[in-house]
């Protein structure tokens, strides 16, 4: 099949042609973020290969069929960024990679919450600067703490298993109960009751229409005075706003995001030598308790050499049977925008 391969950076093109060895795929890439305006360079193509902040709502499927594009292969877990009910209309499947490595986003769960609560990325500014003062960088024990995780699949399970090492006490919410994390010692509560009593929250629920703003003032409300909020799961499972007010009056007591809910503008390019327009986003950075790392979670040999293999697979498949091996529910339908 010829396939047209947005949002293309370097390792990308690395690790999806080593899934291809026998080149049976022509693959043609484009470093352009797949939208309405950029679909045309699709012309020829038999599918489109999509990532997280690429657009593809009606206006753009409807480009994209028009150049008889059949397949939008995902080389992500998550769907929200496509408008399932219009691309079933136009006759258009749509697969994903549902999951790749869950111990890599795990493991940068975890590195996130230790860098944060023991200050790690101010140490290591301010030693590089010579001052090995001290002020400002106590942290807690995590053994003892109750840690609340948010969303408990294959990712919320391994993180699980890497924080009853640390003798973590863990609650859990999910609208199903994960036996693995049981066994564990994990306690299945309504959201409400683990914000209220969890030192640590972290996120790793998909982004629906009813996980969209989960993080919000009301729930902030009833959450323990001096929290940590962990998220690497989509960035409007986050009510930014909501985050940054209680960010000011002491309700979070600190923050580590991986996502960001307007971060397709943002993340996954080099705007060092720009201003950012993002005014809220730039609110975050003033911050001296918010760790922030671009979409990198994800970011290991493996998770990418998994992506590239699913995603091959699910073209192949689809070339081979006219199904993908993980195709996408068409009866899924995205979430609202953000306000």
């Amino acid at each position: 099949m010829i396939v047209a391969v947005f949002s293309t950076k370097p390792y990308d093109r690395h690790f999806l042609a080593a899934a291809d060895p026998d080149r049976r795929h022509r693959l043609i890439w484009f470093d352009a973020r797949l939208s309405a305006e950029t679909a045309m360079l699709a012309a020829g193509a038999d599918a489109v290969c999509a990532f997280v902040n690429d657009v593809l709502d009606r206006a753009t499927l409807e480009a994209l069929a028009a150049h008889r594009v059949r397949l939008v292969a995902l080389r992500s877990a998550g769907f929200n960024n496509v408008d399932l009910a219009t691309a079933a209309a136009l006759g258009l499947t749509v697969c994903r990679v549902p999951a790749y490595s869950p111990q890599a986003i795990a493991e940068h769960t975890v590195a996130l919450l230790l860098a944060l609560n023991r200050k790690i990325h101010r140490a290591y500014n301010r030693v590089r600067e010579g001052n090995f003062a001290l002020d400002g960088l106590l942290g807690f024990d995590l053994a003892g703490k109750k840690v609340g995780i948010v969303g408990t699949g294959r990712i919320g399970e391994a993180v699980a298993r890497i924080l009853a090492g640390f003798g973590c006490r863990l609650l859990a919410h999910d609208i199903a109960e994960n036996p693995a994390c049981v066994a564990l010692g994990a306690h299945y509560v309504p959201r409400e009751d683990l914000f209220a009593a969890c030192d640590v929250v972290t996120l790793h629920c998909p982004l629906t229409p009813d996980t969209w703003h989960f993080v919000n003032s009301a729930l902030l409300e009833r959450a323990k005075r001096g929290l940590m909020l962990i998220n690497t799961s989509r960035g409007g499972v986050i009510d930014t706003r909501a985050v940054i007010r209680a960010l000011k009056d002491g309700t979070l007591g600190s923050l580590a995001l991986d996502v960001y809910e307007e971060e397709a503008d943002l993340f996954f390019e080099n705007l060092s030598d720009q201003v950012l327009r993002d005014d809220v986003f730039a609110r975050l950075l003033t911050f001296p308790n918010v760790l922030i790392t671009g979409h990198q979670a994800f970011f290991t040999r493996e998770a990418l050499s998994e992506i590239a293999a699913t995603t091959l697979a699910n073209i192949t498949a689809f070339e081979d049977t006219g199904r993908p091996i993980h195709g996408v529910s068409t009866d899924v339908v995205a979430p609202p925008p953000a306000e």
